[in-house]
Formats: C-alpha cells, structure tokens, sequence
C-alpha cells in the first residue's frame, strides 16, 4: 500500500513538473529573428533574449537597403507594389529544431517589411508557435500583425509586443536606452509573461 501511495506521488509531482516545463520551451528550442535598421528592434529581441534565451539572429539581405530615408521608403513602396521579396544573406540552419520562433521588425509604410515577408515564407513554420514584436515611429503597428498571420496559417500565431521606437524620417534612430529601455524591459517581461511564455 505504501509503495502505491509512494509510486503516486511520483507520477503527481512529474505531472505538475511536466506543466510547467511545457510552458517555456527548453533554451535550444527558441528562435529570435529580428530585423533592424535603427538597433531599436534589436534593443527589444535582446531583452526578450535575456528572458527567455535561444538562439538570437539577425535577418540581413544580400543588398542592403540604401542609407538615405526616401530611397528607402521608395524602394519599400515598390516592393510592396510588385510583391518583390529580397532574398536574405542570413540563413537558418536546422529550422526544424525551434518550437518557439520570435519575429521582430519595424512597421514600414504601416506595414510588414518585405525581408520579413522573405522569412516568413522561405521557412516552413508549420506546427511552430510564432510570436510577432515591433518597434514604430508611433503609428502603431498597421497591418503587420495580420500579415504575420497570414504568412503562418499553420503555426499558433501569440500575441504580439509593440512599442515606439525612433522616427527615422525627422532623424531620430536609436532611443530604447537609459529610462526608455528599463520602461521597455518592464513591459516586455508583463507581456511574456501574459503570453505565458515566462512565469
């Protein structure tokens, strides 16, 4: 009867252990990509990174988009127009091994940055859980979040994180430092753990 009982609380205490390992996937099993132009995206996959560990990339292109902020937004423009998307240098070993994959980004144009699009549809992200976050000039996220959505009909799209970041049109790039980036820090980890990616 004791050996019963004993075998019981064994199985019940790695049943309890079990739930709340499957909450947060081992550190290996987590992939941060992000791209960047003004390192205020990249501020954001740090912190997350710092949270959760992983594997942390940046997603970089084989041309590089021009410096100057009109060729840009220009050349973005007619991305979107022609559904073009630039084929990226970064590239992902073993993308089968991640359960959890983090997509940063800036919104371009209220919109998702065509080399995100090129992620997105380059890899095949079925059954994995996907989890969007986004720095902007204060304009909101637009239509990013439904486009991530879109682009993964089979993965388990979570909610996503946004904050401002730099206006680069008046010249102001990098600003998650200092009072912004413990504000950031604090918001990220509420909202992982919201998302019950951490506890």
């Amino acid at each position: 009867m004791k050996n019963t009982f004993l075998l019981f609380l064994i199985i019940a205490f790695c049943g309890i252990t079990a739930c709340s390992i499957a909450q947060t996937p081992p550190e290996g099993k987590v992939l941060i990509v992000y791209l960047s132009r003004t390192n205020n995206t990249k501020a954001i996959a740090q912190i997350i990174h710092n949270e959760v560990g992983g594997r942390l990339v940046s997603l970089e292109l084989f041309k590089p988009y021009p410096e100057n902020y009109r060729a840009i937004v220009d050349q973005v423009v007619h991305e979107n127009e022609t559904g073009f998307l630039p084929p990226l240098k970064t590239k992902i070993d073993s993308i089968d091994k991640y359960d959890m994959v983090f997509v940063g980004f800036p919104t371009w144009g209220m919109k998702l940055p065509p080399p995100i699009k090129s992620f997105l549809k380059q890899y095949n992200l079925s059954g994995k859980t996907i989890i969007p976050f986004n720095t902007n000039a204060g304009y909101g996220i637009g239509s990013t979040f439904n486009t991530v959505k879109e682009l993964c009909p089979k993965s388990n799209v979570l909610e996503g994180f946004t904050t401002k970041g730099g206006v680069e049109r008046d010249g102001v790039l990098f600003v998650m430092k200092d009072e912004k980036e413990t504000q950031a820090r604090a918001e990220v980890k509420e909202w992982l753990q919201r998302i019950k990616v951490v506890k």
